[in-house]
């Protein structure tokens, strides 16, 4: 059986976040989107690629259970401080704002996913790369 590697996995969450934020109808005079139940799907999605990678450098979901989000803090604070305030603020950005609030404005969507990928390239650099070569 072959191991998907979890930062392209990652980043494929990231690549479809980008193509359901396109139907949010992006207003450029407001500098906000319309219809927040695509910031909604986008942010969910975005925090979901943020799991997988979170799950593979952390090694969060080896036990019995859905994990919080203070197991994450906890294990990232152990393990890399940048991660964990990529972490808190990605949780508030993503996951929050985005996928529970349905915020329209854009500039928290781009800091959602700046964020997303952020935390990704920062997964990436905790994983050992021979795992998934």
């Amino acid at each position: 059986m072959e191991v998907k590697n979890p930062i392209e996995e990652a980043r494929r969450y990231v690549a479809n976040a980008e193509m359901v934020i396109v139907n949010a109808n992006y207003d450029p005079e407001l500098k906000i989107y319309t219809d927040g139940k695509y910031v909604k799907m986008a942010g969910d999605t975005l925090w979901k690629g943020c799991l997988i990678a979170l799950d593979a450098a952390l090694g969060i979901r080896k036990g019995k259970g859905r994990p919080s989000i203070e197991k994450y803090k906890e294990a990232a604070g152990k393990r890399d401080r940048k991660l964990l305030a990529a972490i808190v603020a990605g949780y508030d950005i993503m996951h929050l704002s985005m996928g529970y609030d349905g915020t329209k404005s854009k500039k928290i969507c781009d800091v959602g996913f700046e964020t997303a990928n952020a935390i990704i390239d920062r997964c990436a650099a905790l994983i050992p790369t021979e795992i998934y070569a």
